[in-house]
């Protein structure tokens, strides 16, 4: 029964969403109120019957329900739990209606925190909301309906393995929230090119939801390059796949929109550029899931391979991009470019930025779709790999690394270049200081690694100049100068804080690239492998037993100077629903860096291979992001961002101006 429920509240959603795609647009167009108030209540009814819909899958899930076919694909009643809840969108079906659930909370948050939105521009954003809500939900229903029956099974098949790990509990909604939360500012483009109206107001509207996406894209990245890095058991971060460079594309776009909304909300400039941006970030967010469920790539993260999805998703990934852009075309000439800058100015700074993420963007694409499109035309299949994008995103970054200082500092409309070099000399020693030292004493690793230590300080260091050129520690005493940092905005703490973030985590990308060191020894029990200053011994198999899966692990003790400081067992896993054997890797954190060991081949004469890294300052990769994400919530605390700007008020001869 409350399957059943949840495939007809599916349905009323559906409804739901059509009726919003039509009435409040057309309130807009012929300025009927009543028309456009229908948006509001119709959002939280959408997330209401989908809600119910979601709770329903999960619920099978949580109780084991083997009748429900998507449950006894993916389940099993042994599994743990939390598995069995974050099985629910570990498959095709299930994480398209995570899909469509985020969908619609982004929907309903436009309408219960939207007050501040001018009628028109709400209830057209929600009507854009609906159209894609409308066009997923259908796709749902006709193709991937998670809430087939079929007749009872004693048991499910199991999820796939690798996916049994709270990783799959945090990172698929995470990234959905950052991949689905740019459709708010897509609503938002759309809905001021229907109205032929864009300004500084409309940027500000703007920003904190691109803020809010960008803050859960990273965080969904980064916790699933972590999540590969301790689950795959093969010793990396990032291999550049295909489905990896999908999420990777609409940061990219993200953060390219934050500076340049930024741009046009404090000088009203880059109107056409910034609506661009708006567009392409969903544009390659819905590229993402076409990549990812429709079977034109191979990889470990794909979802499902049917061509007939593929086919549906490709088909209203056109629809939607290209009404889209046939939408900007039209508009566009008619939309004013706003204030005009000297290139060295912030403004400069931020186009800069812009061309250079811009510009990554579209090699990492082109990495990306170059096979599929290759193998489409010749039928010979080709890869491209981590080479060709280390070789043109890397220097792609470089400049603008070295600029990120710059930005700040600079005043707006007109800079003095020079008198920021100035300010950035203390930042510039350190990182001259840090090169030479780690040049000098540290011999191994590549060349460019002191250069690139060195990058890493400047960008740390240069982070915080903004701050003390605004607390003038030099010519105030102490106290004033706290007083003026404590009494700067957030949004300026959140920059600085952010900007540190990126650097950090280039350090740890730097550190673990040039330095780490890997052995490759068959120990039998007893036996010791010496990397680093740590001494790693094999003392003995251990057999167990778990919930849904057979494990043979092998305890390794940990000595540093003679004295025992870890104990770890990466293990072989075998499940026998799916006859599917995993590896678990053994991670020894030791201040920044870890000692990574996986396990091999178990030999017959007792002996065991085993892989051993060490992996210098690797976790300020993951440390530098979270950063990041802190500093995006803290932006988002700033009173500017979270009250946003006044309705508009009326101007002089009665037009209609933007307050704030």
């Amino acid at each position: 029964m409350i399957v059943e429920l949840g495939h007809v509240a599916l349905i009323l959603a559906l409804s739901l969403a059509l009726i919003q795609s039509i009435l409040p647009v057309w309130g807009a167009a012929t300025n009927q109120s009543r028309l456009m108030a229908t948006s509001d209540v119709s959002s939280v009814g959408i997330l209401f019957f989908i809600s119910v819909s979601f709770l329903a899958l999960m619920w099978a899930y949580a109780t084991s329900d083997f009748s429900v076919v998507n449950v006894w694909q993916n389940s099993h009643s042994d599994m743990p739990f939390i598995f069995k809840l974050s099985g629910t969108w570990g498959n095709h079906e299930g994480s398209m209606l995570l899909w469509v659930f985020i969908l619609a909370l982004f929907a309903a948050a436009v309408s219960l925190f939207g007050g501040n939105l001018p009628d028109k521009l709400r209830a057209n954003v929600q009507g854009v909301q609906a159209w894609m809500l409308a066009t997923f939900l259908l796709f749902i229903l006709l193709t991937s309906n998670p809430f087939k029956r079929q007749a009872a099974a004693v048991e499910g098949q199991d999820l796939n393995p690798i996916l049994q790990d709270i990783g799959l509990a945090i990172h698929p909604p995470m990234l959905y929230l950052g991949y689905v939360g740019f459709s708010i500012t897509f609503a938002f483009a759309i809905a001021a090119l229907m109205e032929g109206r864009i300004d500084s107001a409309w940027a500000r509207w703007v920003r904190p939801w691109a803020m809010g996406a960008w803050v859960f894209l990273t965080a969904g990245i980064s916790m699933g390059s972590y999540w590969a890095y301790y689950e795959l058991g093969w010793g990396g971060w990032w291999f550049w796949d295909p489905v990896e460079n999908a999420s990777f594309l609409p940061w990219l776009s993200g953060t390219a929109l934050l500076h340049s909304a930024l741009v046009m909300e404090k000088r009203d400039a880059l109107k056409i550029w910034t609506v661009l941006l708006a567009i392409l970030t969903f544009s390659l967010s819905l590229l993402g899931t076409f990549l990812v469920r429709s079977g034109v790539l191979t990889s470990v993260h794909t979802f499902a391979s049917d061509p007939t999805r593929g086919l549906f998703i490709l088909a209203i990934l056109s629809a939607f991009v290209g009404g889209a852009f046939v939408l900007f075309a039209l508009r566009s000439s008619s939309l004013q470019q706003g204030g005009l800058f000297s290139p060295i100015s912030r403004e400069g700074a931020l186009v800069f930025n812009n061309l250079l993420l811009s510009t990554a963007a579209a090699t990492v694409l082109l990495g990306t779709l170059y096979p599929v499109v290759y193998e489409a035309i010749t039928e010979d299949k080709i890869s491209v790999g981590a080479p060709f994008f280390n070789l043109t995103f890397g220097p792609l970054m470089i400049p603008l690394l070295i600029a990120i200082p710059f930005g700040p500092l600079l005043a707006w409309k007109r800079g003095d270049l020079l008198g920021v070099s100035q300010r950035l000399l203390f930042a510039l020693g350190c990182a001259v200081v840090t090169t030479v030292v780690v040049g000098g004493f540290v011999q191994k690793g590549q060349w460019l690694a002191p250069l690139g230590i060195g990058l890493a300080v400047w960008l740390m260091v240069g982070s915080f100049a903004e701050l003390a050129q605004r607390a003038a520690f030099r010519k105030v005493p102490v106290a004033t100068s706290l007083a003026r940092l404590k009494g700067l905005p957030r949004s300026v703490w959140s920059t600085a804080f952010a900007h540190f973030g990126v650097g950090v985590t280039l350090l740890g990308v730097v550190m673990v690239t040039a330095y780490e060191t890997e052995t490759i020894v068959v120990l039998k029990p007893k036996g010791e492998v010496v990397t680093g200053e740590y001494t790693v011994r094999h003392d003995g198999y251990i057999n167990r037993t778990g919930p849904n899966y057979t494990e043979q692990s092998v305890r390794l003790s940990v000595f540093r100077d003679g004295k025992l400081v870890s104990v770890g067992e990466p293990s072989k896993r075998f499940y026998p629903a799916r006859q599917m054997p995993t590896s678990e890797a053994a991670i020894h954190t030791f201040g920044f860096s870890q000692l990574y060991v996986a396990l091999g081949d178990i030999q017959n004469d007792g002996g065991v291979a085993l892989r051993v890294w060490w992996k210098p300052l690797v976790t300020l990769i993951w440390l530098g992001t979270i950063i990041m994400v802190l500093a995006g919530f803290l932006s988002l605390s700033d009173r500017r961002l979270r009250v946003g700007v006044p309705k508009r008020a009326k101007g002089k001869k009665g037009k209609a101006v933007h307050a704030g």
